[in-house]
């Protein structure tokens, strides 16, 4: 498998490894290794010892916990260019605290958290670097903690929405749900019922349609009110 585009332009774009000189960043390709995974299969399991992390190039990958019933909460859904399990790297027990799937057939990139800890030690700089961003990332999800305990479901599904627009929404207002409904409302801590009426009454409304998998996002005027409730 080869990786599309290069590498190191890759890495430069991801903040865990932005902080890196190019020596630095050498020692990380050199230790890198690539991994596909086949739609429906386990990545890891959540208590499994946790040795690496890992970029996501292509596909998705769904972040979850079971509960003792076994009912399912999805934590987040990893999109292509977004790091995930890194946090493990600095924490007292070295397992994963979340299972991980495949959602569609995706492609990764690992490195060695034991590599990528020795770069660290020996560089202050690249460790100040590194806990800037982290501490920005941090923020961020702050503030989805306080979207999720704060506002009422609508306010969340039509953040969601939102946040899925393309940058130039000048051109299209439409999106298309590349996740699975019933996963984005368990991320989100909606029901599947609950999230079924919300987009029913949106689009009631007029402030969206419905096409299957496709949402026309019909009066963002009213849906950023919403949003900012």
């Amino acid at each position: 498998m080869t990786i599309i585009g290069d590498p190191a332009q890759l890495l430069r774009r991801t903040y865990l490894f932005s902080a890196l000189d190019d020596e630095q960043l050498r020692t990380v390709m050199a230790n890198m290794q690539e991994l596909t995974v086949d739609e429906g299969r386990i990545l890891f399991e959540h208590g499994q010892p946790a040795d690496k992390f890992f970029l996501l190039c292509e596909g998705q990958i769904k972040l979850y916990r079971l509960s003792e019933e076994g009912d399912e909460k999805v934590i987040e859904i990893v999109r292509p260019g977004q790091t995930f399990a890194e946090a493990v790297m600095f924490m007292s027990g070295k397992v994963y605290p979340v299972n991980a799937d495949a959602l569609v057939k995706s492609r990764l990139l690992t490195f060695s958290n034991a590599v990528y800890k020795d770069l660290l030690r020996n560089s202050v700089d690249a460790c100040f670097r590194l806990m800037a961003d982290m501490s920005q990332r941090l923020h961020q999800r702050l503030n989805e903690i306080d979207s999720l305990t704060l506002h009422n479901a609508t306010y969340r599904l039509v953040t969601y929405l939102l946040g899925e627009l393309p940058e130039d929404v000048l051109t299209s207002t439409e999106i298309v749900l590349t996740t699975p409904k019933h996963i984005i409302a368990s991320q989100l801590s909606i029901k599947p019922e609950t999230f079924s009426r919300i987009l029913t009454r949106l689009a009631r409304d007029g402030l969206i349609v419905v096409r299957g998998n496709s949402i026309v996002l019909a009066d963002l005027e009213r849906l950023r009110q919403v949003s900012e409730l």
